[in-house]
């Protein structure tokens, strides 16, 4: 990867919000939807315009829901392995219309030149995390999953572009945005999550710890383990009696929630060329794709700012 700007995908967080945002009317001259497909083109498309990436790459979820996650948390996500009749965006249980369009989505990425990272047992948060770590120069994480707020790192220009509030309403992440909104530090936030708890993700926090006591204590403390630590101490402790019961009750979830939570950052990942730029044979490949697909101005706008990338850098 090269050293200028690398933006990191959270692929199916972009085309689940695609295809329950864009409509089920676009179809291709087969029938076959391509909502999700047209929709993610859409949003690379704005995305590269506007944040003007050097580097791109679309992280991928090889296993959504790690077993050895649930080995250790069993109710990690458990509440997205729903009926399809319940499927919405935050529900990973992928309908029928989606799924048919995931190979759509590998081969327009692949003519374009946009690689696809994965890896086996691995989430692509845990991909997104490494390769932010690993960065030789500044990082754009495009997600709508708060635990990578995890991965912010201002010094070294990491930051979040959220999406939860829709494409229309994408807010920039940093370290100052964090202690502002929850009164953490970006390292904090895995510490954060596990004392508060997510329910999007099915972890169930510390019972009676929210997200005022949560920071709190990090203020108090700098980490878990030094909330840990204080509750294990006698009289002595600085805990209130109230902190001190709640977090010793807490002591079996508390022992395993780091590691569920906190992202991998050293995961041992292929070498890509992430730079942007549609590769001999590309463009016809993706017309073919336009064509086959009904894929439309989709296309048009995602090449022409690929294309104005490239001349860009």
């Amino acid at each position: 990867m090269s050293n200028g700007r690398l933006m990191l995908l959270d692929t199916a967080a972009l085309y689940f919000r695609a295809f329950f945002g864009y409509p089920d009317t676009l179809k291709a001259p087969d029938g076959t939807p391509v909502n999700a497909a047209r929709g993610l083109l859409d949003m690379i498309a704005r995305l590269v315009t506007d944040y003007g990436p050097t580097d791109l790459v679309a992280c991928w979820d090889d296993d959504w829901r790690p077993q050895w996650r649930v080995d250790l948390i069993p109710s990690y996500k458990t509440h997205r392995v729903a009926e399809v009749i319940e499927a919405g965006p935050d529900v990973e249980v992928v309908p029928d219309p989606l799924s048919i369009q995931v190979p759509i989505i590998v081969a327009t990425l692949t003519a374009l030149g946009i690689p696809i990272v994965g890896k086996a047992e691995y989430e692509a948060d845990d991909i997104i995390g490494t390769l932010a770590a690993t960065a030789d120069g500044p990082v754009d994480v495009v997600t709508g999953d708060r635990d990578l707020f995890q991965v912010i790192d201002d010094e070294r220009d990491v930051r979040v572009i959220y999406t939860a509030g829709g494409m229309s309403r994408l807010q920039i992440v940093t370290d100052g945005v964090l202690r502002e909104k929850y009164g953490v530090r970006a390292a904090q936030y895995a510490d954060f999550a596990a004392l508060r708890g997510d329910t999007s993700d099915g972890l169930p926090g510390v019972p009676g710890v929210g997200e005022k006591t949560a920071a709190s204590l990090l203020a108090q403390f700098g980490d878990l383990e030094g909330i840990v630590a204080a509750a294990a101490e006698g009289a002595r402790s600085p805990l209130s009696v109230s902190a001190k019961s709640k977090i010793r009750a807490a002591a079996e979830y508390l022992a395993v929630a780091p590691t569920v939570v906190r992202v991998a950052c050293d995961l041992d990942l292929p070498v890509v060329d992430s730079r942007i730029g549609i590769p001999e044979g590309g463009r016809d490949e993706i017309e073919q794709l336009r064509s086959r697909w009904g894929l439309g101005e989709s296309v048009s706008r995602v090449v022409a700012a690929l294309e104005a990338a490239t001349v860009a850098r």
